[in-house]
């Protein structure tokens, strides 16, 4: 997701993609583990969502 797709949510939806990305990186992690990952560049895109997201939503609580 782009950071201007992610400003256009509300707290709600922010909170349920954050939830989301957080069950993908698991499974991921799981993934690499038994050897089934095929794209391992999944890790970094998933991680920066999350931290956008986290940025976002810090930046609508102040």
């Amino acid at each position: 997701m782009k950071k201007k797709e992610i400003k256009k949510l509300t707290e709600s939806e922010l909170v349920k993609n954050l939830n989301n990305f957080n069950k993908d990186l698991f499974n991921l992690r799981f993934q690499k583990n038994n050897g089934q990952l095929k794209s391992p560049a999944k890790f970094r895109e998933i991680k920066k969502n999350i931290a956008r997201i986290k940025t976002i939503i810090r930046g609508k609580d102040a």
